[in-house]
């Protein structure tokens, strides 16, 4: 049960595995921490990583969305002249369906940087008639994250040498822990997280005005493309 339900996390069904709170007779053992990347191995990460998936990795770690709301994205969702994104919906196993919970169906502050990576992904990316984002060329259709999660991000993981289990969920994780990092409040990362509640915030990741959203949010997407610049030089030295 504990596998099917972690399963059910990776695919951004569950916010947290139930099992893991229950007790086994014999024994209190401890269950291993979410992987927490350092803003470095996540930028070599997107380093290594082409595109579309390169663009889908940077909105997940500057943003913490999860990976169903990514494949999910449309360009209407985007308004670049306030500088905001309006979650709308998610795609599981190529079924589209609402935004998770009624808390995540909500505007999210769009960093000038991120936002300008965006315009640019845009002129090059594969143009439907729904206006996808992230839609595969053979299909016309919204990628499925799965597939994503066993090509890419390990491949690129392995590429950045970095240990452990890496997945989708790892990036909304880690973007939690520089939310931490960069001194948010945990009113604003429940705000920034999309939480309903402000327990599963402090429980599973450790009404703000959006000023202070945005500049919580814009802190960590300018640590992160400092680590990226670094990461890139680098890999054009080596």
């Amino acid at each position: 049960m504990h596998v099917l339900f972690e399963s059910a996390v990776r695919w951004d069904l569950l916010d947290r595995n139930p099992i893991s709170h229950v007790r086994v007779k014999g024994g209190t053992k401890r269950l291993k921490r979410p992987r927490i990347l350092e803003p470095g191995e996540f930028s070599a990460l997107v380093s290594y990583s082409p595109d579309p998936y390169r663009t889908m990795f940077l909105i997940a770690g500057c943003l913490g969305l999860r990976c169903s709301e990514i494949v999910g994205l449309q360009w209407s969702d985007f308004d670049f002249e306030l500088g905001t994104l309006l979650i709308q919906r998610g795609i599981v196993h190529g079924r589209i369906g609402p935004a998770k919970t009624e808390a995540s169906q909500e505007c999210v502050p769009i960093d000038p940087v991120l936002a300008e990576a965006l315009l640019l992904y845009r002129e090059r990316c594969y143009p439907t008639a729904e206006a996808w984002l992230f839609a595969n060329p053979v299909t016309g259709r919204p990628y499925h994250q799965e597939e994503i999660q066993k090509r890419y991000i390990r491949r690129a993981a392995a590429a950045a040498a970095i240990q452990g289990k890496v997945g989708w969920h790892t990036f909304r994780h880690s973007y939690r822990s520089w939310l931490d990092d960069v001194g948010a409040s945990v009113a604003v990362q429940k705000e920034l997280m999309r939480h309903a509640s402000i327990t599963t915030t402090t429980n599973l990741y450790g009404t703000v005005v959006s000023e202070r959203k945005r500049e919580a949010n814009s802190n960590v997407v300018q640590m992160i493309v400092a680590m990226q610049e670094s990461a890139v030089d680098q890999c054009r030295a080596g």
